[in-house]
């Protein structure tokens, strides 16, 4: 609803082309800025085809569904208020067409604009800093609803752990050149030799990493042993 910044109209744009959707439909907009927009990066296609109204009842005249977005503020709202989580969920399910409406970004939308909305949807910010960048608000809202909730989670790729004696030969070459490199003193080695111990089985080596860390330890003690090499 009559944006002004070109840099938010294209971000909104660019979300549009980011999540899968295809419709940008502007309430009034400023002609500047929208004609500022159009070099979007990515979203030449979707900022062409965009469509111009002069009031939201045009523009979502087609809809079955319209949703409107506020940070809430201290007004007393009339319609019910859900968080994009839910929201998200809800839409989805809607069999017709759904508008997202979003409010300018100097003034959100106003009370007459809300009043076009079926209900409203908010984005869960901090209440001492509620309102969000438009851009970035679109972005948000249209990840929520392109997002599968179903979707199996990836397992990571197992990683092939150190074993006890890898972990040790890592640990007999550091205290080496702990050792050469006179940090050990007699008073405190066995203590510092047990904590070396915990602190290297604390990192939870990988196979790879332990052989890695076994050439370094051998680079270090050899020019210890050879600094005028």
């Amino acid at each position: 609803m009559a944006p002004r910044n070109p840099l938010n109209i294209g971000a909104a744009a660019r979300a549009i082309s980011n999540f899968g959707f295809t419709h940008l439909r502007l309430v009034n907009p400023y002609n500047v800025a929208f004609q500022e927009a159009r070099s979007a990066v990515n979203a030449s296609a979707i900022l062409a085809s965009a469509q111009e109204f002069p009031t939201i009842a045009e523009a979502v005249a087609d809809c079955t569904l319209v949703v409107g977005t506020t940070s809430l503020g201290h007004r007393q709202l009339h319609h019910p208020l859900r968080r994009l989580e839910y929201g998200g969920r809800l839409m989805k399910k809607n069999t017709g067409p759904v508008a997202l409406l979003f409010g300018s970004e100097k003034f959100g939308l106003g009370n007459d604009d809300i009043s076009h909305c079926h209900w409203l949807v908010r984005i869960p910010t901090r209440e001492e800093h509620g309102s969000m960048n438009l851009g970035q608000a679109v972005a948000i809202c249209l990840y929520e609803l392109s997002r599968d909730s179903h979707a199996p989670v990836n397992e990571p790729e197992k990683i092939k752990r150190a074993t006890a004696e890898e972990v040790e030969r890592v640990t007999g070459l550091l205290l080496e050149a702990l050792s050469d490199s006179g940090y050990l003193k007699e008073l405190t080695s066995v203590s510092m030799i047990e904590k070396t111990r915990r602190m290297l089985r604390r990192m939870d080596l990988s196979a790879t990493d332990a052989l890695m860390l076994q050439g370094m330890m051998r680079q270090f003690l050899w020019k210890l042993r050879n600094p005028t090499v």
